[in-house]
């Protein structure tokens, strides 16, 4: 705001002094003022800071902050036959998120989830959900791909899972859809197979999670399309109650 006058500026100051004299009228005796947000540190996974309504004096992590902190990742051996860290993408601030296994060939080379014949099948679901790409974010457990799209190793999961979990808490989402066994797996920290975690809704720090199948066993298994778009309704479900709450 420009100030052009002094006018101007008796009038702030009155207008001022009227709502601090009402303030204490009211029984208020001291007024706090918070540092910008932008000014404080970023807030350790599962703290909540001051813009997530904690008392912490710190800030909500951000995707670009976390992406930079991964850098080159070097912290397992899925780094040597890489070629490229395939991080996530849509919306920072989803409703929705999904979190599948790991890249595979044509995800690592355009370093983006589920840009394959997977891929392709998500964006089909989605958009019978009534949903695009930009709305939600989509993500791995793994951020490199595994030699051979095989199972990632205990180790590997170990060294991307705090990357994930701080990605959930920088984006705080209303539900999450894990893509398979791994995903579900890993955020519920359950060893049931999928089959049995499927279709129930679960708990991560809070958010629903919905267990569902892969899309890519999808394409080997079309019978069990018909069971996700069960989980998906139910997804859709709890979306249009949350928003209408």
């Amino acid at each position: 705001m420009t100030i052009t006058s002094d006018r101007e500026l008796l009038t702030i100051v009155t207008e001022l002094r009227s709502f601090f004299e009402g303030l204490r009228e009211a029984g208020v005796v001291e007024v706090t003022v918070a540092a910008p947000t932008a000014e404080l540190p970023p807030c350790a996974p599962g703290v909540a800071g001051i813009e997530a309504g904690g008392e912490v004096p710190c800030r909500q992590e951000r995707l670009d902050e976390i992406r930079a902190d991964l850098g080159d990742c070097q912290r397992c051996p899925l780094c040597r036959g890489r070629r490229q860290i395939v991080f996530g993408v849509g919306n920072p601030a989803a409703a929705l998120v999904f979190v599948g296994e790991g890249p595979g060939r044509e995800e690592d080379e355009r370093g983006e989830p589920f840009v394959g014949e997977a891929g392709r099948l998500l964006d089909r679901i989605l958009f019978a959900m009534g949903l695009e790409r930009s709305q939600v974010y989509i993500c791995n457990v793994i951020k490199c791909r595994p030699p051979g799209n095989r199972d990632p190793e205990p180790e590997e999961i170990a060294a991307c899972e705090p990357f994930l979990k701080r990605q959930l808490a920088a984006i705080r989402p209303q539900l999450i859809v894990t893509l398979g066994r791994f995903a579900a797996q890993t955020l519920l920290q359950d060893e049931k197979p999928i089959s049995r975690l499927r279709g129930t809704w679960r708990e991560y720090a809070g958010i629903p999670v919905m267990p569902t199948f892969h899309p890519a066993y999808l394409l080997r298994s079309p019978a069990e399309k018909r069971e996700v778009w069960e989980d998906m309704k139910q997804v859709m479900q709890r979306l249009a109650s949350l928003r209408s709450g």
